[in-house]
């Protein structure tokens, strides 16, 4: 038992340090002038992040939970940083995602399931992509496409470093590990889409 708790730590840290390296270059990238991060995205990111840290945390997720904290964290960050930075063309349809995802939290309050809560933490998290999908599909170049697969490959670390598995620990990771890679690739093949051909 002593053995497993030791390997959760050790994939817990190999979390955290995936989401420094994918933090670090997305900042690097931004204050280059390359990325320019959407503010409602991150912002429901944050928060979402925020409540599946919590949830983690209650339910004995151990060092699975560190790199949702660690994301949380940094997420209210760029939500900062994009107000002087990030992009500046928002559209009706975000603030109608924002709406969304923001209105669907007291149903996440309400839900006594664990089972029920966590799919909405996960729908919510997943809707806030639609603000960086509408932007990337036409600036593709303005976000970090490696910085979304280290952040996938943060949650599959997170997932693994778990000590207790339910639903409420594990569901939300295990869909950050997809969505966070189908953004990276979309992100690629959009830049390979509007490369003209030589």
């Amino acid at each position: 038992m002593t053995g497993m708790k030791d390997m959760s730590v050790v994939f817990g840290a190999l979390s955290i340090a995936m989401m420094v390296l994918s933090r670090a270059g997305y900042f690097s990238d931004i204050f280059r002038g390359r990325t320019r991060p959407h503010a409602f995205s991150w912002l429901i990111w944050g928060t979402i992040s925020a409540i599946g840290f919590a949830a983690q945390v209650a339910e004995g997720a151990g060092p699975g939970s560190w790199a949702r904290g660690f994301g949380s964290a940094t997420c209210f960050l760029l939500v900062i940083i994009s107000y002087f930075r990030g992009e500046k063309d928002i559209k009706r349809a975000d603030w109608a995602t924002l709406l969304v995802a923001l209105s669907a939290i007291p149903l996440w309050i309400a839900t006594k399931t664990p089972f029920w809560s966590v799919l909405i933490v996960c729908a919510i998290d997943t809707i806030g992509y639609l603000p960086t999908v509408r932007k990337s599909w036409h600036k593709p170049h303005e976000e970090l496409a490696p910085s979304y697969f280290m952040s996938s490959a943060g949650a599959a670390l997170s997932l693994l470093a778990i000590r207790n598995y339910t639903p409420s620990t594990w569901l939300y990771p295990l869909v950050l590990l997809f969505s966070n890679g189908a953004m990276g690739t979309l992100l690629l093949a959009r830049r390979r889409a509007l490369t003209p051909a030589a």
